[in-house]
């Protein structure tokens, strides 16, 4: 499995319409959960942010906001920020267009927000430019690191320490609050909280504009 734990300068230099960081003059992390909410992996997420009065913001995916509606709920009574993850996980590079967008619309019927994830970051740059305006007007979310803790074949101290090597004050940081991430998560997430509280790191979710 291919990836980069931390987007490169020219990939952001070619979106460079995505926000890929947020840029701060304080020790502010921005750490983004993906693909949930799910029955046991969201509420262990909630309750490690909690403990550290910490913010993030989860990309949702629509069908899994309808089955787990008493979850979803739980994330944005505690404050945290949500956004669009379409309503079932679609590639925008192997989606049609119109598919792809329809799916984002049902999603939204859920999610009621103005930040977007495409799932695997995959997505055109037609795509963009559309939801990027109205009648969407989205703000297309992307990251700086990745925790890699979709990935088997690593286990959760490698998770922790790709998010301690590179992130920085600004940086969004891409959980997975799913059943595929599980093992890596909670070894992860919690060591990854520690660390930057201890340094002074606040922690906080992405402002909607």
């Amino acid at each position: 499995m291919f990836y980069l734990v931390r987007s490169p300068w020219w990939l952001k230099k070619f979106y460079s319409k995505l926000v890929w960081n947020i840029p701060v003059n304080e020790r502010v992390l921005y750490l983004t959960f993906d693909d949930g909410p799910h029955p046991v992996v969201t509420p262990f997420v909630l309750d490690q942010l909690k403990e550290y009065g910490a913010t993030a913001t989860f990309f949702c995916i629509g069908k899994n906001v309808q089955e787990y509606p008493q979850i979803y709920r739980r994330v944005l009574m505690e404050g945290h920020r949500v956004g669009n993850h379409t309503q079932n996980h679609l590639n925008g590079w192997r989606s049609d267009d119109r598919k792809y967008v329809d799916d984002i619309r049902e999603a939204a019927k859920q999610i009621d927000s103005g930040l977007f994830r495409p799932p695997y970051g995959r997505i055109s740059p037609f795509q963009s430019d559309l939801l990027r305006k109205p009648p969407f007007n989205y703000k297309i979310i992307m990251w700086e690191v990745l925790s890699a803790d979709f990935d088997r074949a690593v286990d959760g101290d490698r998770c922790m320490r790709n998010v301690i090597r590179h992130a920085r004050p600004g940086s969004i940081v891409v959980f997975h609050d799913s059943e595929k991430a599980w093992d890596r998560l909670r070894i992860a997430l919690p060591k990854v909280l520690e660390h930057f509280y201890k340094k002074g790191y606040r922690f906080e979710g992405i402002p909607p504009s």
